[in-house]
């Protein structure tokens, strides 16, 4: 979340700097993209519905009016749910995270459980891995004045959250430590790292685990808070004994004595904080219990919600991207009817019990199975799955399915009905944003050609279906206003307040574990089943899991396949698939690459730039190699998003048991040039 100011003339953008005082600064590349962006002359500009069957190549798509397409989407709606109930109806988002409050409620009230959103492959398995072993979720912190040593695990702020990066490297500067684990040498390791350890991808449970066998071994962990405060500690400190670095070193090519010494630095320098990607960690087939892992280490250091640690907020945000206030968005008065209908209660029932949204990966079979029969997609995007041919013929064979965007994007509205163009973030009225304590509205332009803001989107088909009065009769202004309202607030004091925002009074806190501030009872404790931290989780052993962090291990190369593939690691201009369509951002990185390292490429013939070929068990992929240092030996890196090399038709649809996600960090494979196929 980054704070933007920008200069119109005429309605036209005319420079874009930072927003003064905003906490997340300096901006990124991508932000000075954003008048492109608006002024992008492909930009979709009205709503357009398709003319010709899915079975013709060419949809033949037609202008309409809003009218006209608000009649379809409701006509639609209302009969799909007379006739198959309105279950049999999905609400998704994508990207931009932006829609989720409003959609969330729009389907609640329309009947459905089931709203899904992107976070199926993104930062959600990470959360329910935190919400298992903590109960409460947290991806750790940077680093305070307290802090002595930071760990950032599998995350590169350098290129995907620079204001945080300016954070660390002041932190440095005044002696905090870090230690930095990612099998790249990035700017972030090269900037920050007193040590670095380059881990083999999808194996970082195992890394963990060999910390924990050396905080035990040498009885160097916080012993009065574990054994006050962690319930297993017994069952864990067993468990860990089979992971001494030694033998931890051939699963994770990380040296045993620079696990050793890791595990000394955390165990040293406490006060010590985490910063865990939400991603990188949980994008494989054991995502869950390696995250839980990392979890289980930083439980043992003691250094929760302490000056200088992990700090857990005082009180939820009022608003997030996530699920935001609970009253507007879940609908409570309705969700515990309707929640036995979600479509994935079979197959992942931990992850059913705890996020509110449906995992949304087996939307094939949801649909084969005759269970969903309608989609509505905010920000849709059938490349983020893999196998991704799968999908688009899932949503193809759908009686109903709309989009709405800013482009229109063939390898997703192809398979749709109705494309309704998306007005921008700086065109759109909603949400306010809540950031470390304080309340920040918004002053927007107005949207080019036809485009509507998401919310309102939501907020009109919410009314024409007949929910006026639970839609504010479409004003979505009034809909901030109820959420504001429990704060004292109103959108008008946001206007008086825009560059500064308004604070939110709380008293910092600590260790609320010990005052009951943490559990819905009042007791002291953490809002687990057991009261404590569960390294030992009750709920996935009454589940039927292994209730210990349990490691797994990760595919493995073949003959014929001996590299290990990662995708989507982070590029400072790109987010994920967006962003493409900007000129002034192509030129970075033109085409698909795969990054190798010199080692690998050298033994193949290949030199950066040179057409090659990366396969899988399960597909292949025409890209360019870049040839770099930073890749770790026997690894390929290749950017997920591309329509012409989408890479995650090289990723088998094999799922983590527990959260659903996939191994987007566990692929083997090969890269050749064309001439050796």
């Amino acid at each position: 979340m980054c704070g933007v100011r920008f200069l119109v003339q005429d309605n036209f953008i005319a420079k874009i700097e930072n927003w003064p005082n905003f906490p997340n600064s300096p901006l990124c590349v991508k932000a000075y993209a954003l008048r492109d962006l608006r002024h992008h002359p492909e930009r979709l500009l009205y709503p357009i519905k398709r003319t010709q069957s899915k079975e013709s190549r060419n949809p033949g798509w037609a202008r309409i009016s809003w009218d006209e397409a608000y009649e379809i989407i409701v006509s639609k709606l209302k009969e799909i749910r007379d006739k198959y109930g309105p279950e049999s109806v999905v609400f998704y988002v994508g990207n931009p995270k932006e829609p989720r409050a409003a959609v969330q409620r729009l389907c609640y009230t329309f009947g459905s459980p089931n709203y899904a959103t992107e976070s199926s492959v993104c930062r959600k398995a990470a959360e329910l891995a935190e919400l298992l072993t903590y109960g409460f979720q947290t991806l750790g912190n940077p680093p305070r004045a307290q802090t002595r040593l930071c760990v950032i695990w599998g995350s590169n702020p350098a290129w995907s959250a620079p204001y945080m990066m300016v954070r660390m490297l002041k932190a440095k500067k005044r002696g905090v430590k870090f230690i930095v684990i990612d099998p790249r040498i990035t700017p972030t390791s090269e900037k920050l790292a007193n040590l670095h350890l380059r881990v083999r991808p999808a194996s970082d449970g195992a890394l963990a685990l060999a910390m924990i066998n050396v905080l035990f071994r040498d009885e160097i962990y916080d012993v009065n808070f574990a054994e006050k405060w962690i319930f297993g500690l017994k069952e864990l400190k067993e468990y860990a004994e089979a992971f001494s670095p030694e033998k931890v070193e051939k699963i994770t090519w990380v040296p045993a004595k620079i696990i050793e010494e890791a595990a000394y630095l955390i165990a040293e320098n406490a006060p010590v904080t985490f910063w865990l990607s939400p991603q990188t960690t949980i994008h494989c087939r054991n995502g869950v219990q390696n995250h839980r892992a990392i979890l289980s280490l930083i439980a043992l250091t003691g250094c929760i919600d302490v000056p200088g640690g992990i700090i857990i907020p005082a009180h939820p945000p009022l608003y997030s991207w996530d699920s935001g206030d609970p009253e507007f968005c879940r609908r409570t008065d309705i969700l515990p009817k309707i929640r036995d209908k979600r479509l994935d209660l079979q197959f992942f029932p931990v992850w059913a019990r705890y996020l509110s949204e449906v995992q949304i990966n087996m939307l094939p079979e949801y649909v084969r199975s005759g269970k969903v029969k309608a989609i509505l997609m905010w920000g849709g995007n059938t490349m983020m799955w893999p196998q991704t041919r799968e999908y688009q013929e899932a949503i193809k064979s759908l009686e109903f399915a709309v989009a709405v965007d800013y482009f229109y994007r063939p390898w997703t509205h192809d398979f749709v009905d109705i494309v309704l163009p998306a007005a921008t973030c700086l065109e759109r009225r909603a949400p306010f944003a809540f950031l470390r304590g304080r309340v920040y509205g918004r002053r927007v332009l107005k949207p080019p050609g036809e485009c509507q803001e998401d919310w309102q989107i939501a907020f009109d088909i919410g009314v024409r279906l007949g929910y006026a009065s639970e839609f504010w009769n479409g004003n979505i202004d009034e809909g901030l206003n109820f959420i504001l309202k429990k704060i004292g607030l109103s959108l008008n004091d946001l206007e008086k307040s825009l560059e500064s925002g308004v604070e939110i009074p709380s008293q910092e806190v600590y260790r609320k574990y010990e005052i009951g501030m943490l559990r819905a009872d009042g007791k002291p404790g953490f809002p687990t089943p057991s009261g404590k931290i569960e390294v030992y989780s009750t709920v996935l052993r009454d589940y039927g899991f292994d209730p210990l962090p349990a490691f797994r291990m990760p595919l493995q190369p073949t003959k014929e396949y001996p590299l290990i593939l990662t995708t989507g690691c982070r590029v400072p201009f790109y987010a994920h698939s967006r962003w493409r369509e900007i000129p002034n951002l192509r030129r970075f990185m033109p085409h698909p690459v795969a990054n190798i390292s010199p080692r690998d490429a050298a033994e193949r013939g290949i030199k950066s730039g040179d057409n090659v070929i990366v396969s899988s068990p399960w597909g292949s992929i025409k890209v360019k190699a870049n040839v770099t240092s930073m890749m770790l030996e026997g690894v390929v890196d290749v950017l997920h998003g591309w329509a012409e090399a989408n890479v995650n038709e090289l990723i088998p649809r094999e799922w983590d048991p527990i959260s659903g996600f996939p191994p987007f960090k566990e692929g083997i494979c090969e890269v050749k040039k064309p001439s050796e196929y």
